[in-house]
């Protein structure tokens, strides 16, 4: 009762002053579902099984904390690539810094036009795949952005893109309370790849939903940072059909608080399904906290989680993952390993590695380990010349390799390892 009552209290209070925002009649009807979700699951509390590790009040109050903006002389990452620039600032669109919307292979539309449309093909994505990754494990935060959310894009890839799409988020109000909400439907036999950059704002919520059609390809690389103060809330929900692939890497630098959640389903067989990260924290008010759940409901299917921290000064890591194989999903294959490498004694890594199988033919593993450099390792190079500190770069990087070669693109992994080359060399 006492937690009912707690986690009632804290929803009203999140919920006081807040309206529903207005479009087409079916996105008025997924919103006001959304809200109703929100109101009967309520937001979460420290005392909940899924957040134990991380404390969700800085993500639950009304009032926002306050984040300094963060000014660095590096390019932007991913300049060099041909692709179509989505930018916004502190969560709102910014027309004039971005590109034309219009791509081959490829319709960009933002979420407000979309959800002003009486007929349009969001109805079947916006807040489905939300709903339906709810259960078993609530997800609120990702239901009161469905419920809130005015701005974002919705793509649809309907032949292999000929640019990747990246996603532009810009923080330039210390007091932003940005929330996002991207759609992505994959057609038969379409490819499209999404890139997210940049902070976003003080505090950010951003949903992701993406529908990938049977033979389809989605591939997506985010890399989150680099403000130090920020905090976000993130949540990816996918449905993946019959021979199609699905890959998602993130790459973290800094902030106070960073929640990453994603629901996988596997509806279709021989599907693929990859989630893969790399976080790097220094200092003991870092906090970045991974949440997986992938479910097999087909036959032959492969599915891997795969995730590194590399954490100092007391700095904190969080994974849990999951591994749901359905009742009849034979033949499947489930790969799972978080990592963490501690360079002192004051960090902690936090793990909650899970299988759940109802199916006899099937190859599952998890594993989770936690330790220091290798000394034998590192005297090995200091014996060679290498410098103590390079030494030790080598070896993080070394560490970091098997969470970085599941991104598809090896430029775009060539420029992630240069710019943790970078943050290394900072913080020796």
């Amino acid at each position: 009762m006492a937690l009912a009552k707690l986690k009632s209290d804290t929803t009203e209070a999140r919920l006081a002053g807040v309206t529903l925002p207005t479009g087409a009649a079916w996105a008025n009807a997924a919103r006001a579902d959304a809200m109703a979700r929100v109101r009967e699951m309520g937001l979460p509390t420290k005392r909940d099984e899924y957040w134990k590790y991380t404390d969700p009040t800085t993500l639950t109050d009304a009032a926002v904390g306050q984040a300094a903006l963060f000014h660095s002389e590096e390019a932007a990452l991913f300049d060099a690539v041909d692709r179509v620039r989505v930018v916004f600032v502190d969560g709102v669109f910014d027309a004039e810094a971005s590109d034309d919307l219009a791509a081959e292979g490829l319709e960009i539309e933002r979420l407000s036009d979309a959800m002003a449309t009486d007929i349009h093909w969001a109805k079947d994505v916006y807040g489905v795949l939300e709903a339906r990754g709810q259960k078993p494990v609530a997800r609120t935060l990702a239901a009161l952005n469905t419920a809130v959310a005015t701005d974002g894009v919705v793509i649809r890839a309907t032949a292999k893109a000929a640019k990747p799409i990246n996603l532009i988020y810009l923080h330039r109000d210390e007091t932003s309370d940005a929330v996002l909400h991207n759609l992505v439907k994959v057609e038969p036999g379409a490819e499209v790849t999404l890139l997210e950059t940049g902070p976003a704002a003080a505090r950010f919520s951003k949903l992701l939903e993406v529908d990938v059609a049977d033979g389809g390809t989605f591939h997506h690389v985010r890399a989150q940072g680099r403000d130090h103060e920020r905090r976000a809330v993130t949540h990816c929900f996918a449905r993946i059909a019959a021979e199609s692939t699905f890959k998602s890497f993130t790459l973290t630098f800094n902030g106070v608080l960073t929640r990453n959640e994603c629901v996988l389903e596997i509806v279709g067989d021989d599907a693929t399904a990859h989630v893969a990260g790399v976080c790097v924290g220094d200092g003991k008010d870092f906090h970045h906290d991974d949440t997986v759940f992938i479910t097999h409901d087909a036959v032959n299917c492969e599915s891997r989680q795969v995730f590194k921290k590399v954490l100092r000064n007391g700095a904190t890591g969080v994974f849990q993952g999951k591994i749901l194989v359905k009742e009849g999903a034979q033949k499947t294959d489930g790969y799972q390993i978080s990592q963490s490498l501690l360079l002192d004694d004051d960090s902690q890594f936090l793990a909650k590695p899970e299988l759940e199988i109802y199916a006899d033919d099937v190859a599952c593993s998890h594993g989770s380990t936690s330790g220091a450099i290798d000394e034998t390792a590192l005297f090995y190079l200091r014996s060679r010349g290498v410098p103590h500190e390079d030494a030790r770069n080598l070896l993080t990087l070394s560490f970091l390799a098997e969470a970085l070669e599941e991104i598809a693109d090896e430029g775009l992994a060539e420029e992630l390892r240069d710019r943790l080359e970078g943050w290394l060399a900072r913080h020796r």
